[in-house]
């Protein structure tokens, strides 16, 4: 066990008591607070000395001795104290001992040291341990009759390991695990008491007398074993009663050790003293002696192996090393054995995992690949209901709650995510009351938060399953009536079967259930991610796309357009020296042959412009709209008669934009106005709206005009480039490109351009702005 492991669970233990309490003043209030691991005295069957190298660091001296060094040395506690150890254990002993404490501990002890008591040699078990600043002896008189060799050894564990080995599953390991520490230990019972995640524990596998009752299947409350006593369980994984009627001995401390605000820590001690309280829960089962021996699995507690006896029973040394190994060999099974538990269902998550991923695949949109096979979804935690929350839109799949109880739930979850991704509960009403009302539909509950940026989750949803639940006694009755008539609070006196029915619980989630909502998250993401890289490849081939397209559109540009000047002046050279030989016929074809590479011309231009329109860089900067609009209604009207009107009702806003793009898009939609109009007076009105946007950082600016209208049919034609719905020779021609150069600069902007028009009557242009931040 780690050096670092083994402070932080002493400092945890230390947090969890209060040293103050003394054994006098524990009671059932106050033992979960009781300093155990302090208690300042021992169990009789053996010695501790505590030994410390202070002021002489080639010599320990006894500080702290248990009182009853007498019973088993025949030398008295205060006899020993500030004595050398030299005083009881010779110079190839100390060495031995010494050497302990540079290796790890579980490899060196225990030993076996003879000491002279009174007339005669004693032999004894020795564990030694350091604690603190101190170094704690512990001893326990044992007998070579008793001594188990490496064969003895090898012969009690050998049957031991081939049984466990050919367990199957995790019901059939427990029961020969009790099986052989009885064996071995000759126990009245032995049980192995699993816990539970709340801490609660169930008795799982019981080999008895025949005349004793049976425990099995019974569950404990979790306030039985109290959190620093299952942290010691940790630290110290056997634990020895022999004789539950025994008297503490107290230690006897030099006077510089007395006075030590806290005592010397024991976890690690075999023969610290024992709670009041757990030996009086020991009486009240009628339980002499007992035995502990804890099943860890990466440092957390999985169980216990308890042994009891009838009558007061010493177990030895190496025969409890023995349990304890079995135990560690017993716990290193347990992962493969709870691994193979339910091994075809988690096949069956695989599968449907692989099943949604590859819907996802297939799938527009994260909602689709989701929620097209439903039962896939169910199963995937074998629910009856699901959600799938995408902002504020939620999709329900078979039974759950109505969608207003799920809305007014979402704000309560949001918080239950600080810790991960996954929350889930089998009693959503204790966790969330207002759930209490739909809990026969919905009681269990998973919730996957996908993102919490984006608001998207997965709920899965359990109904309520009334269980019957049989407990070691009735576990919330501990108050006890005394002799005089008083009422006081008592460790468990009954441990007969007490069934509960429990309501508002669903069937509980499986690990391998939860982890299967956690996979499906990792593979969401890991779509996002693959789809994030396909588009972002798909980018690169756009950009060199465009590059070509740019060096297309230089080249029509260049290239065709040289040609198609050719064309035009040779045309007017015609014209100019052959015109009389041509005929009139003759010039009018000429005419028209300019006039069409004039407007092949006008439509490459405007396709280069539109082109290179995306490409260029915005120059943003505030701008006042008053001032552009102005110099483009100078600039339109000097091409344009004077029936023309352009009003501006009220100031123009400042706005962050790109005044030469601004400038053109407020040119284009201004000409269009004055082109697109028959009226004898053409009224142009530029303005905008005070109203809020969906967008609160942008503005809606709009300019009317009475022209001829736009059919319903055309609003969205318009919009499109080289889209005319007039004849060339009609309103003043043009390419029909101005519109939408006109939509992209506003899209550039990040806003939106739209039209609304009466057919005859007129049309309003109305298009988004951000706002200047400090206008």
């Amino acid at each position: 066990m780690a050096t670092e492991f083994i402070t932080k669970t002493k400092a945890a233990i230390a947090q969890l008591t209060d040293p103050s309490l003394s054994v006098e003043g524990i009671d059932i209030t106050n033992c979960d607070r009781e300093p155990i691991h302090i208690p300042s005295a021992i169990q009789p069957h053996g010695i501790m000395l505590v030994l410390s190298d202070r002021g002489n660091k080639r010599e320990w001296r006894i500080v702290s001795v248990s009182q009853n060094s007498a019973q088993h040395l025949g030398i008295s506690a205060k006899s020993l104290l500030d004595k050398p150890l030299s005083q009881l254990l010779n110079h190839s002993q100390i060495e031995q001992v010494k050497s302990c404490l540079d290796r790890a501990f579980e490899a060196v002890n225990p030993l076996q040291l003879e000491i002279q008591a009174a007339s005669s040699v004693q032999l004894f078990t020795a564990v030694v341990h350091r604690s603190g600043e101190f170094v704690i002896l512990e001893l326990e008189p044992t007998d070579k009759k008793e001594s188990v060799t490496f064969f003895d050894f090898h012969s009690l564990v050998k049957r031991s390991l081939s049984l466990i080995q050919q367990t199957t599953d995790l019901t059939k390991l427990c029961q020969v695990a009790v099986e052989e520490v009885q064996r071995i230990t000759g126990f009245d019972r032995v049980m192995v008491y699993r816990f539970d995640k709340d801490e609660s524990g169930t008795v799982v596998a019981e080999i008895k007398q025949p005349d004793m009752p049976s425990y099995l299947g019974l569950r404990y409350p979790a306030t039985d074993i109290p959190k620093q006593a299952k942290y010691l369980y940790i630290l110290n994984l056997l634990r020895l009663i022999p004789d539950v009627h025994y008297q503490p001995v107290t230690m006897v401390s030099v006077p510089s050790l007395e006075t030590k605000a806290t005592p010397i820590d024991m976890s690690l001690s075999s023969l610290r003293s024992v709670s009041p309280v757990h030996i009086e829960y020991l009486v009240n089962m009628g339980v002499q002696a007992s035995m502990s021996v804890s099943l860890v699995q990466d440092n957390q507690l999985w169980g216990l192996l308890v042994c009891h006896h009838n009558t007061p029973r010493s177990v030895s040394y190496e025969r409890r090393t023995t349990c304890e190994f079995l135990a560690q060999v017993i716990a290193l099974e347990l992962r493969a054995k709870v691994e193979n538990e339910d091994a075809d269902y988690k096949l069956n998550l695989k599968t449907i995992q692989m099943s949604l991923t590859k819907a996802l695949l297939q799938s527009e949109s994260l909602e689709e690949g989701l929620t097209r096979d439903a039962q896939n979804l169910l199963s995937l935690t074998s629910s009856t209901g699901a959600a799938f929350c995408s902002k504020n839109q939620i999709k329900l799949i078979g039974h759950t709650p109505k969608l207003a109880e799920i809305e007014a739930m979402m704000t309560w979850l949001g918080s239950r995510f600080e810790q991960g991704s996954i929350y889930h509960t089998a009693a959503l009403g204790e966790a969330y009351p207002p759930a209490q009302t739909f809990e026969s539909t919905t009681s269990g509950l998973v919730a996957l938060a996908i993102s919490r940026v984006q608001r998207l989750y997965v709920l899965w949803f359990r109904p309520e399953v009334l269980q019957t639940v049989s407990w070691a006694g009735e576990p919330g009755k501990l108050t006890e009536l005394g002799d005089s008539g008083e009422v006081y609070l008592s460790p468990r006196q009954s441990f007969e079967r007490w069934q509960q029915t429990v309501i508002g619980r669903s069937l509980p989630w499986k690990e391998c259930e939860v982890e299967a909502a956690l996979e499906l998250r990792t593979a969401v993401i890991g779509l996002v991610l693959q789809k994030a890289d396909e588009l972002s490849q798909l980018n690169s081939e756009l950009e060199r796309s465009n590059v070509e397209l740019d060096s297309f559109a230089y080249i029509a540009s260049h290239d065709l357009k040289e040609p198609l000047r050719g064309i035009h002046n040779y045309s007017s050279f015609l014209i100019e020296d052959y015109g009389n030989e041509l005929g009139e016929d003759g010039v009018d074809k000429l005419n028209t042959l300019m006039r069409l590479t004039q407007r092949m011309e006008d439509l490459i231009s405007s396709l280069l412009h539109y082109s290179r329109l995306g490409r260029s860089d915005l120059s943003i900067a505030t701008v006042d709209l008053n001032e552009v609009v102005s110099e483009v209604v100078e600039l339109v009207g000097m091409n344009n008669p004077d029936n023309v009107s352009v009003e501006v009702p009220r100031s123009l806003p400042v706005v962050e934009c790109d005044r030469i793009q601004i400038a053109e898009l407020f040119t284009n939609l201004i000409t269009n106005a004055i082109k697109y109009n028959s009226k004898a007076q053409k009224r142009i009105e530029v303005g905008y709206s005070t109203e809020t946007t969906a967008d609160p950082g942008r503005m809606v600016f709009y300019i009317q005009d009475n022209g001829i209208g736009i059919r319903k049919k055309h609003i969205e034609t318009i919009f499109r480039i080289f889209k005319r719905l007039h004849a060339a020779n009609r309103f003043g021609g043009g390419t029909g490109a101005g519109l939408t150069i006109s939509k992209k600069i506003v899209e550039r902007h990040g806003g939106q351009l739209w039209v609304d028009s009466v057919y005859g009557e007129g049309s309003t242009f109305y298009f988004t702005l951000e706002a200047a931040k400090h206008g």
